[in-house]
């Protein structure tokens, strides 16, 4: 055996799984990740000088993803995890051919469980309007049950609320009763919460639902993934230890730490900006 291959594995398996969204709703994921493997080393990437990416072009948000992505590995982390529905749909097939470690998306394990817990085989889908145009979420119900009828609805303002820090309240009930209501004459029994910014609001969508509607929330489904996959790979850290955090923005966002410490019920330590221009300089 040549002389330090086991430092060198013990190097990689220490190296932090990288997360990234287009501002705070992916710590929903971070936040899922977390408690299924403690002892990994965890970054997370919220672009908060350019959210929302749901309202921008194609071409902008796989440039953008692939900027992060870049950043991330140049950081040395071992694992992608794209906690943003958007980016996913757009970018995932260009990030999985553009670099050799592996990468995780939000859209195949929220389908795959969708897809179990319809009796019905209607599930309905929310999300961004580029992540709705992009068809992503039928396609991949399709594949999996030819049978599976997907009815979509972009929610374009549910983000911008959700990083204000409005999680309830009478404006939030009002926009989920005006969009939800679409699915009325649908016969939904599965709803997919296609942005990971929308477990926030899960509490107000669930009651406009009805009880007759499960919520399908991807960040749970997306950390049994990631420990699977790093699993299946030998490249889980086993450290008994608490993993370290650190957090980088693109905009100091006081109601991104805010908001986030709330959610993660933690203060949020190690926090960096790096401005754009450094992370085109990747």
């Amino acid at each position: 055996m040549p002389p330090s291959v086991k430092k060198i594995e013990s190097s990689i398996l220490s190296r932090p799984i990288g997360v990234f969204d287009s501002g705070l709703g992916g710590l929903t994921v971070f936040s899922e990740i977390e408690k299924a493997l403690p002892g990994e080393n965890l970054i997370y990437f919220g672009d908060t000088a350019r959210v929302p990416y749901g309202a921008k072009s194609p071409k902008i948000v796989e440039r953008y993803t692939m900027e992060i992505v870049n950043f991330l590995e140049a950081c040395g982390v071992k694992m992608i995890v794209i906690a943003c529905n958007t980016s996913t749909a757009i970018a995932y097939k260009k990030v999985k051919r553009h670099i050799k470690i592996p990468v995780i998306g939000v859209i195949e394990p929220a389908c795959d469980i969708a897809s179990r817990l319809s009796a019905t085989r209607r599930i309905g889908v929310i999300g961004t309007k580029i992540t709705v145009q992009s068809g992503a979420y039928p396609e991949r119900l399709k594949a999996i049950d030819p049978k599976i009828k997907a009815f979509q609805k972009d929610c374009p303002l549910f983000v911008p609320l959700v990083e204000e820090g409005m999680t309830g309240g009478e404006i939030v009930n009002l926009v989920a009763e005006k969009y939800l209501g679409e699915f009325d004459d649908k016969g939904i029994d599965t709803l997919i919460l296609g942005c990971t910014h929308y477990p926030l609001i899960s509490g107000v969508i669930s009651e406009v639902s009805g009880p007759g509607v499960t919520i399908i929330n991807s960040a749970e489904q997306t950390a049994c993934a990631v420990k699977d996959t790093l699993e299946k790979l030998g490249m889980l850290n086993r450290s008994k230890k608490d993993g370290k955090r650190r957090f980088y923005l693109t905009d100091a966002s006081v109601n991104f730490i805010r908001i986030g410490e709330k959610f993660l019920r933690q203060k949020m330590k190690n926090i960096k900006v790096v401005k754009v221009w450094d992370i085109l300089l990747q």
